[in-house]
């Protein structure tokens, strides 16, 4: 698959208290390393938003054939790094998945499902994995159309301003659980995790 893949990773972890919440450990493997390696089974074609040299998450990557995208205001927020991982992106291109790495639960088959989408409803903007009850999550597609408003984002908000102005051309795919929504942010949320995975797989 063509289809650019964008991966946001340039977060601070703020609330993991004093722990990179993307290094954290699943069966041996950084979650940045997972996600990415997830993407990759995707598309050929995946780029990373990461902060400002030098930064561990730079090494996760090293050895995988992606592009590494420098955000060099992360700090301000994730407006930053969609701005400046959108802007990597050439003039002909159609469409672009957005994906957030701190999504542990995310597998390649999702981002194939969300982009099998397209052709359901080929007349929307915007293409977003989603909770059975329609929630919407990630992955996310938009199309080009919605490239300039993205290029114009600032501050903490994320694309929710995008999403809310393409109204009812924003097409839910469900998954079977919460996992388009599921993200870890705390040591909190790290321990419920695995606690409940690991009573999953016994």
């Amino acid at each position: 698959m063509t289809l650019p893949i964008l991966l946001l990773a340039a977060g601070q972890s703020a609330r993991m208290r004093g722990a990179d919440k993307l290094l954290q450990e699943i069966d041996g493997a950084p979650l940045l390393l997972r996600q990415a390696r997830m993407a990759l089974d995707v598309s050929a074609d995946v780029r990373v938003a990461l902060p400002p040299r030098p930064h561990a998450r730079y090494d996760i990557l090293a050895d995988l054939p992606l592009r590494r995208v420098e955000v060099a205001d992360a700090a301000h927020g994730m407006g930053a790094s969609l701005r400046t991982v959108f802007a990597t992106l050439e003039p002909d291109v159609k469409r672009a998945m957005l994906v957030l790495c701190d999504l542990p639960d995310l597998t390649a088959q999702d981002l194939i499902k969300v982009c099998c989408a397209m052709q359901d409803a080929p007349d929307a903007l915007i293409w977003r994995g989603a909770t059975p009850s329609g929630q919407g999550g990630h992955p996310m597609i938009f199309d080009a159309q919605l490239f300039p408003a993205i290029s114009r984002l600032c501050g903490d908000a994320g694309g929710a301003s995008v999403v809310r102005d393409a109204g009812p051309r924003v097409h839910h795919v469900p998954f079977d659980d919460n996992r388009a929504r599921h993200d870890l942010d705390t040591p909190e949320d790290w321990a419920a995790w695995h606690a409940a995975r690991a009573k999953r797989l016994t």
